[in-house]
């Protein structure tokens, strides 16, 4: 079995032996897939900008006429040199066409297939499992340690350091994907042009999600009884086709971390200890921690229990769903003050 395992898909693609004759790189990161494919297709030949030495195939020509791929795999470079030809697939089943290259004699020649994800049963993964020539490596999004390492070897290319607030801050801002996360950073590195550190605010002002920010604040206004800036952050978020069910999610999250966080202090912690839990946008630090005194265990239950009804209600009713989303949010303002007043 020659199926690589997701962490050691760097070490594989660094170290291919002269035996392997056609790599699969698939997986939900589009981004990683493509940085890979490009990777080894170019690591394979002296000179990747030479149109001889590094073929570029669409996957639909060679579903089309399968005998195309073992064609040009069989070709001999010219003057002898290393060829790669790299495949970007397509729903198209591909596995007829690189079957026969398998079986081939190719010592000079290295196939590399840019998928998306594949199911485990897919004939093309499938194949490369199977076989002793191929190698099949998944790519899935960046996260914890890994999306830690990225960063920072992106900004280390760059020529610059980060403190550690900015740092926390910029990989809770980050997703998934390979290539937005270095989008990101390329756009943050432009915007510390001329300096050496990223600060703070650096990241906030790069990576602060305008969207993000205005559903945040209509959770906050919720949960912390201001009925005004509650109002005016859903009229805003209705004039910007804001989905109801993505700030009746965003405050279903919110509940739970607060119920979380709340039965932490009840065990001893402090306040200060239980915001730390959250990894949140410290702009929200004054308001999170007013909620948490503010706030009881059993409130937080009803809240949730209210949140979940108007979700359910929501996606039974989707023509009237603003409607239930505001009520369900003025509803816990209304419970807040009246915490506040106790």
């Amino acid at each position: 079995m020659t199926a690589v395992k997701a962490p050691d898909a760097e070490g594989a693609l660094r170290h291919l032996g002269s035996q392997v004759v056609s790599v699969l790189l698939y997986g939900p990161d589009a981004g990683l897939v493509a940085e890979r494919a490009k990777a080894a297709a170019e690591r394979a030949v002296d000179d990747p900008a030479d149109p001889f030495q590094l073929i570029r195939l669409d996957g639909d020509t060679v579903a089309a006429d399968p005998a195309r791929l073992a064609d040009e795999a069989g070709t001999i470079g010219l003057f002898g040199a290393r060829r790669a030809i790299w495949v970007k697939a397509t729903s198209r089943n591909l596995a007829p066409a690189v079957a026969p290259v398998l079986e081939m004699p190719l010592g000079d020649t290295l196939v590399v297939i840019e998928a998306s994800d594949l199911a485990k049963a897919s004939p093309l993964r499938t194949l490369h499992e199977r076989s002793p020539k191929a190698l099949a490596i998944p790519c899935y999004g960046d996260e914890g340690k890994n999306l830690g390492a990225i960063v920072d070897e992106a900004l280390r290319a760059a020529g610059l350091t980060i403190a550690r607030p900015a740092r926390e801050l910029l990989l809770v801002s980050l997703g998934g994907d390979r290539l937005a996360t270095r989008s990101e950073i390329a756009k943050l590195a432009l915007y510390v042009h001329g300096r050496r550190e990223v600060t703070l605010e650096d990241v906030d002002a790069v990576m602060s999600d305008v969207s993000s920010l205005a559903t945040d604040a209509v959770v906050d206004a919720a949960f912390g009884g201001d009925r005004i800036r509650l109002d005016q952050g859903c009229r805003r978020l209705e004039a910007e086709g804001a989905s109801p069910s993505v700030i009746l999610g965003a405050a279903l999250r919110h509940a739970v971390a607060l119920l979380s966080a709340r039965e932490d202090m009840a065990a001893g912690r402090s306040v200060d200890e239980a915001w730390r839990s959250f990894r949140l946008h410290f702009r929200r630090e004054a308001p999170i921690k007013q909620q948490l005194q503010r706030w009881t265990s059993p409130g937080l239950r009803r809240a949730l229990s209210r949140l979940q009804s108007a979700v359910l209600e929501s996606r039974r009713r989707a023509e009237v769903a603003e409607a239930i989303a505001g009520q369900a949010l003025f509803e816990i303002a209304a419970e807040a003050r009246a915490a506040q007043k106790v």
